[in-house]
């Protein structure tokens, strides 16, 4: 037999059972485009991820209270924050102070038990620009505005609170005093807690609540390079007197994290995407082991024109390459597919890791191949005058 001749012999039986060809091929087309999938959204979440780590700055740290060896909360110096912004490499340095019993309303009239989980906190006018945040509308807190029952809402907490706009002057009760919202923060990915947060002015914090100027969190801004150096002495600069009882973090790490925990799934989806290959395989041996059978007049006709044992092997094992072929392409079709939509849904950069179709590609054409091996043997074996009586 020709080479030029192997192909079209070879699909001859696919050609005649299309239904049944395109099942068998299903299993491989689902193993594939799994895996492609898989990789393909992976690292497309990934990469915008790691992009807006770049964005956000892996430069920023937080200083806060620690706790005691007892459990209870240690409180900061009041002096931490100005202790932390003469340290060597600091850019920017600001505090809030959570006000605990204090609570934010739409109005007077809400019940006091609903409170929605906002926080109310003393902020820094500097918060603004150490955070590298923005307003979604209004302004933010000033010197003048520190003294006076003017409030700076996050995210989440003017959603929570039915506020997406200041056309119009907007009060809000908070810790039982109205406040003026001056201004609307938009999300902060490095500081959540910010998100839900009510923020006035340190001045007025003291007047009307008794804050005592202790800070509870502290954001520090350093210079790229700097970073660890800084990070090795927060705790000692912020409380030298129990340094073991400062807790400092880098928030940019809990996203990294993140992004290895979704890489950790991985294996597991992978793995389904395995299963789902060798279930096609399975298909593939179990319909060309049928073809066999049902084919013995052929093959007996084939061996008594004077085919060879190799030349009935080679036909066999190229249809069972030929279907797992066919899954394959389908299946680079699908994921591929799959990942553009995704991607496109969550606005994200179509981001795929160039092995991962030639991976999943040869995976199927390999299992195709072992499927068909056992068939074409089986096929080749059958001499002349067995395969004809056979049939």
């Amino acid at each position: 037999m020709r080479p030029a001749d192997l192909l079209p012999t070879a699909t001859l039986g696919l050609r005649a059972r299309p239904w049944r060809s395109a099942l068998s091929a299903l299993g491989i087309a689902i193993g594939v485009a799994a895996i492609v999938a898989v990789l393909g959204i992976t690292q497309s979440s990934k990469a915008q991820l790691l992009a807006q780590i770049d964005r956000l700055g892996t430069n920023l740290l937080i200083v806060s209270n620690g706790h005691s060896v007892e459990g209870d909360e240690v409180e900061l110096p009041p002096s931490a924050s100005a202790s932390i912004g003469h340290l060597p490499g600091v850019r920017a340095v600001s505090a809030t102070a959570e006000l605990p019993g204090r609570h934010v309303y739409r109005s007077d009239q809400i019940p006091a038990a609903q409170t929605g989980g906002l926080a109310v906190r003393a902020a820094d006018v500097r918060l603004l620009s150490t955070l590298d945040g923005s307003l979604g509308a209004g302004r933010f807190l000033d010197n003048a505005l520190s003294d006076y029952p003017s409030v700076v809402l996050g995210a989440q907490c003017a959603a929570a609170l039915g506020f997406d706009r200041l056309d119009r002057p907007t009060r809000i009760w908070l810790g039982g005093h109205w406040f003026t919202v001056v201004g609307i923060l938009r999300p902060l990915a490095l500081a959540p807690e910010i998100d839900r947060s009510a923020l006035i002015g340190f001045g007025v914090a003291g007047q009307l609540f008794g804050y005592d100027g202790r800070p509870s969190r502290i954001y520090v801004r350093t210079d790229v390079t700097a970073v660890s150096t800084v990070h090795a002495v927060l705790g000692a600069t912020a409380d030298p007197a129990d340094p073991s009882q400062v807790a400092v973090s880098r928030p940019s790490d809990a996203l990294t994290f993140r992004a290895a925990a979704a890489g950790a799934l991985n294996s597991l989806f992978l793995g389904l995407g395995g299963v789902a290959l060798l279930v096609g395989a399975i298909g593939i041996a179990n319909v060309m082991v049928i073809a066999v059978l049902e084919r013995r007049i052929e093959i007996g006709l084939r061996r008594a024109l004077g085919a060879a044992r190799t030349h009935v092997a080679a036909q066999f094992l190229a249809e069972a390459l030929a279907l797992s072929l066919l899954g394959a392409v389908a299946g680079l079709a699908v994921g591929f597919a799959v990942v553009g939509a995704v991607a496109r849904a969550h606005g994200w950069a179509v981001a795929m890791p160039a092995t991962a179709p030639l991976v999943a590609g040869a995976g199927a054409v390999a299992v195709g191949a072992l499927a068909g091996l056992y068939p074409a043997l089986r096929a080749a074996r059958l001499s002349p005058t067995d395969a004809l009586r056979a049939g």
